[in-house]
């Protein structure tokens, strides 16, 4: 890396409620170095949760260790009677959810809490 790289921008996530939901912001890179942060953190809103809202607008990357995450929340969510959300997807992740053939399963999602331009 070349000493004047800024280094990769790690996750970060800011849990709180709104409306009817709780609602976690992801910043930076959900990579697999970090996914289990979003994994712990998510994981253990589900028994409290009716709903959890997963908002991406300020994620700047996705890779698939990521994605797995986030399928994983989806279907403990869905066991735990949780509905779990996806909103402001960036293009990165929409074309790495539409590879996978999961864009459709999260595409709904997104007209709760959108943020327009």
């Amino acid at each position: 890396m070349n000493p004047t790289d800024s280094p990769p921008s790690r996750l970060r996530l800011r849990v709180g409620v709104k409306e009817d939901a709780t609602v976690v912001e992801c910043s930076g890179r959900l990579s697999a170095d970090v996914a289990a942060i979003l994994k712990n953190e998510v994981r253990d809103l589900i028994p409290r949760s009716k709903r959890i809202v997963i908002d991406l607008t300020d994620l700047t990357h996705m890779d698939s260790s990521g994605l797995g995450v986030i399928v994983g929340l989806y279907v403990s969510a869905r066991r735990a009677s949780c509905e779990l959300r996806l909103i402001n997807l960036n293009k990165q992740v929409r074309e790495l959810l539409g590879m996978t053939n999961l864009l459709s399963v999260f595409e709904a999602c997104g007209e709760y809490f959108i943020k327009l331009p």
